[in-house]
Formats: C-alpha cells, sequence, structure tokens
C-alpha cells in the first residue's frame, strides 16, 4: 500500500512537472528545387527553409548540418572513424571521388547572413541571425548549394550513374529543451532532425526512375510508375520497363508532411513494383518497391515483405501515418542491410536468402516508427531506434520463419521446430549470455567496434525489451508502447519519456528495469 501510495505521488509530481514546462519543439518548412548533372556527378539546387522557433528562448544563430562535406578528405569525423573502426576500413578503399558542399550563401528574411564553419567538422555550420529570433515568430533561409556527389562507400554516393541521394541538403540542427544538437556525419551513429515538410522538385534527365520519401505529384509520372508497377507485380519473371517520354529533361515534383528527412535515389534500370495496402482504419496507401534487373531474385517478392511488415508493425505500435511506404534495392553494401528515410529505405542485402531479405525489410520499414515517426536523437541514443526496432524484428521473423537475423543457420533444426514463443525464448537466452563490454546506454560514436556496436544497440536491447516484456506482460508492453507511440508520434522522445510512458501505462515504477540499460555485461 505504502509503495503504491509513493508511485502515484511521484507520477503526480511528474505530471505537474511536464504542466510547468510544456513539451515543445521546432519545425520547418522546406522547398528545395535541384537538378542533378549525371555528368558532372553533382547536384545544383536552391533551398527555402521557413524556421518556427517554438521554443522559449531567443535565437541568435542557428547551427545548420552540411553533411557532403563530411566526404570532402581524409581531415573529416567520417573519415577518421573508417580509420578507426577495424571493421569500417575496408570502405576507405571504395572511395574514388570526394564530396562537398559549396557555393552557399545565405540570407535571413532576404538579408544576407553570415556562415562560418565549425572548428572541428567542416560539415557543421553557425549561421548568425541578422536579426533575433524571439519565440513564436519565424524567419525564412534561403542559399543555392552545390552538391558533388561521391562515390557510393556510406549513404551520400553514386555507383556509376546509380545514384543515392541522403543528407544531401542544408539542414537546421535540432535545438531542443536540452539545447543545440549539432553533429557531423558519421558512418557508425545516425542522426536527430527537426520535423517538418518538404517540396522537392528533381530536375533530372527523363531516363531516370526515381524513389523518393513523399507523394509524387507530378501524376503522368505517377501514373506511368503505377501502370508499370502493377504490371510487374502481377508478372515479376518477365519484368516490363520504363521507357521515358520527351523532353530529354522532366521535373518531378515532391510533397511530404510530418517528416524530418528527405532522400531519392535514381537509376534508370529500376524495375518498378506496385500495390496498395488497406490498413486497419480502412485507410488506404500506395506500396512501390525498386530493384535491380540481375539483383536478388528475391525481390519479386519485395512488396508482400513491404506490406507484412506494415501490418505487423500497425498491429504492434500504431498504424502506419504516412501515404505510401517503399523501398529500393540499392548496391551491395557490406557494412549494413540498409539505411531507413522516411517512406523510403535502401537495402544493400544483395545475396540475402528469402527469409534473411523479408527480415531486413522489415527492419528498414520498421523504422518508419522508431526514428520516423518516433524521431529519438539516434546518435546519443541509438538503442531507441535500433534497439527497440530489433526488438519487433526479432518477433516478426520468429512468427514468420522461426528464423532469426542475428543467428542466422546457427540456430538447430530442433529449435525451428518449436512454437514461435519458445522459438524466441531460445533466441533470446542465447543472446542473452553474450558478454558485453559497454551499456545499452551509450553514444553511437562511443562503440570502439561495429561488432560491439551490433551487439549491444541492436541485439542486447532487444534482450533488454525481451525482460521487461516477460516482467510486465506482453499485453501490457503492447497496450504501453501503443500509447508511447500515440503520445510522442512526429516528437522526439527521450529514453525518460519511454520510462514515463511504459509507467504510465502499467502502473508501476520501471526503475529496476531502465537501470539495466546501464549494465555492462550479459543479462
Amino acid at each position: 500500500m505504502i509503495k503504491t501510495l509513493l508511485f502515484c505521488l511521484i507520477l503526480l509530481s511528474a505530471i505537474r512537472l511536464s504542466a510547468n514546462n510544456p513539451y515543445w519543439q521546432q519545425t520547418v518548412r522546406y522547398d528545395i528545387r535541384v537538378t542533378l548533372n549525371d555528368a558532372t556527378h553533382s547536384l545544383q539546387g536552391f533551398e527555402t527553409m521557413v524556421y518556427s522557433n517554438h521554443s522559449p528562448d531567443t535565437l541568435r544563430y542557428i547551427y545548420i548540418h552540411c553533411w557532403p562535406n563530411a566526404y570532402k578528405d581524409n581531415t573529416t569525423a567520417l573519415y577518421k572513424q573508417l580509420s578507426q573502426i577495424e571493421e569500417r576500413k575496408t570502405k576507405l578503399k571504395k572511395i574514388k571521388d570526394n564530396g562537398y558542399i559549396d557555393q552557399l550563401s545565405f540570407t535571413v528574411d532576404g538579408v544576407k547572413a553570415s556562415a562560418e564553419a565549425d572548428a572541428q567538422n567542416t560539415d557543421v555550420l553557425k549561421l548568425h541571425l541578422p536579426t533575433a529570433l524571439a519565440p513564436g515568430k519565424d524567419i525564412t533561409i534561403a542559399t543555392p548549394f552545390f552538391v558533388k556527389i561521391p562515390s557510393y562507400f556510406s549513404r551520400l554516393g553514386h555507383e556509376g550513374k546509380s545514384y543515392m541521394i541522403t543528407q544531401w541538403y542544408p539542414k537546421p540542427a535540432v535545438y531542443d529543451s536540452k539545447g543545440w544538437h549539432p553533429m557531423p556525419y558519421l558512418d557508425q551513429g545516425e542522426f536527430y532532425s527537426e520535423f517538418g515538410s518538404f517540396d522537392v522538385h528533381i530536375t533530372l534527365p527523363s531516363s531516370y526512375v526515381v524513389g523518393a520519401t513523399g507523394q509524387l505529384l507530378t501524376t503522368s509520372e505517377l501514373d506511368t510508375y503505377k501502370r508499370i508497377g502493377k504490371t510487374n507485380l502481377l508478372t515479376p519473371s518477365s519484368p516490363s520497363r520504363y521507357i521515358p517520354a520527351q523532353p530529354p529533361i522532366k521535373t518531378l515534383d515532391y510533397h511530404a508532411d510530418s517528416v524530418h528527412d528527405f532522400a531519392w535515389f535514381a537509376d534508370k534500370d529500376f524495375i518498378i513494383q506496385y500495390d496498395t495496402l488497406q490498413l486497419t482504419s480502412g485507410r488506404i496507401i500506395d506500396v512501390f518497391s525498386w530493384y535491380r534487373p540481375g539483383g536478388n531474385k528475391e525481390w519479386m517478392n519485395s512488396i508482400s515483405f513491404i506490406k507484412d511488415a506494415v501490418l505487423h508493425y500497425s498491429n504492434w505500435v500504431g498504424e502506419y501515418a504516412y501515404p505510401m511506404v517503399s523501398a529500393v534495392e540499392g548496391p551491395g553494401n557490406t557494412s549494413s542491410g540498409g539505411m531507413e528515410y522516411p517512406m523510403i529505405t535502401l537495402i544493400t542485402s544483395p545475396k540475402a536468402p528469402k527469409e534473411e531479405l523479408d527480415g531486413v525489410i522489415a527492419h528498414e520499414v520498421g523504422h518508419n516508427w522508431f526514428y520516423g515517426m518516433l524521431a529519438s536523437n539516434e546518435r546519443d541514443h541509438p538503442w531507441m531506434d535500433e534497439g527497440i526496432n530489433t526488438f519487433y524484428e526479432f518477433r516478426y521473423e520468429a512468427e514468420k520463419y522461426r528464423y532469426n537475423g542475428i543467428l542466422g543457420d546457427m540456430i538447430p533444426d530442433r529449435i525451428k521446430r518449436l512454437p514461435a514463443e519458445d522459438f524466441l525464448s531460445a533466441v533470446y537466452n542465447v543472446i542473452g549470455q553474450l558478454k558485453t563490454t559497454e551499456p545499452i546506454e551509450t553514444p553511437a560514436p562511443a562503440f570502439p567496434s561495429e561488432f560491439d556496436y551490433g551487439l549491444v544497440v541492436y541485439a542486447k536491447t532487444a534482450v533488454w525489451l525481451r525482460i521487461l516484456e516477460t516482467a510486465i506482460g506482453r499485453q501490457q508492453l503492447e497496450k504501453g508502447m501503443q500509447s508511447y507511440f500515440s503520445t510522442w508520434k512526429f516528437r522526439h522522445p527521450y529514453p525518460e519519456d519511454l520510462q514515463a510512458t511504459l509507467e504510465q501505462t502499467t502502473g508501476r515504477s520501471l526503475d529496476q528495469e531502465f537501470s539495466m540499460l546501464h549494465h555492462i555485461g550479459s543479462f
């Protein structure tokens, strides 16, 4: 009884604290016009950003990410990290062309504004505002920009005339209740960005097929993609190819709301598949996949993999909120299975069998929840997206295949014959015994190796959630995670927000379970 009263007092105190310090977050409305030059592998663009200050603070400067500069030379944080992490050193050998962003000339509300590069990281700028930005006010920031696209060895890049255009435009760093979060681009360590809307206008040769974040508003192109994609879905063994219309250059217009990034992929040889998916609410969304001739043959089943992932995550966590979902087959990349962006994910698993490819697609599509709609700080708390997402990936793989993306072929046949829950218990028992030298609550750059990063952030976080599920029950955990999703959707949750939401749902303190995030070793 005394414990119950104490816990109620803690909850009431937290509620009062929240009322006295209401949550806020900044927003950005982007309009970006960009042209791809596939002869010089470059982008010429102009960007306008309407930045809204919802904070209680007056801002005199804004940090701007200019992440293409991470590819500039061997002095950047990206190159230094690649040279220090043994498993990623091979990426340095793939560098044929460096990349950079320049021709920046910022104005703020039409007045020229100065920007200086960070002393340590040339891919972070400090934009000085000509006039201080008061709480509740907006400013319009504009600049031209030029991007030299590097050879593909990290996320932004080209392989021949196949383009992966990610982290490519000037972008304000997050300013939240903990202050500014300017960060250099890293290969091991992801991102943290402000929500907003994007209107992006991409001009490029008409022969390219483009997959991107958001809705394609150019109806002639969209109708063509849908027509070809539907045909290919019905006859995957003899796919129809995209034949460009005249003139030789086209402009594609995209729009996206409530997202914090925009990525696009362009290739002349993409095979398109298309279908629709009706969610539980009755809402219908578009489903696309773009894959390569001569690539992984399992991509013929990619639409069903994408749809299955969306339905499972919608049921387990909360309904998918965007109007479109898609996946792209990219060049092989041994350092990752893929990389996620809002509404679209790049998959780089050229030799994956059916179970593995389905699991990778489910994981990357699942990031639309954990990082996409629930936009945690991935750099400082990578477990909040990768680890929680892996927990759901494990369940997806177990229920569908009795497969596990971490253990793979090491699982004996007798274990594979078990019911899904017993199979999962056996998997978690093995992974839980693996010893680690870093706690789950470790920033991504602090892990000394890719192995440690993967084991702790992905696998051990999933084990931790399994322990939490066992302690409070699957039904309570599902109820808590659904409450977490509905409360923090399109916002920036921190670990304490996840704990508070789960405690409010379960009516019990979870201090003991959350303290395990700081535990070193096996559990």
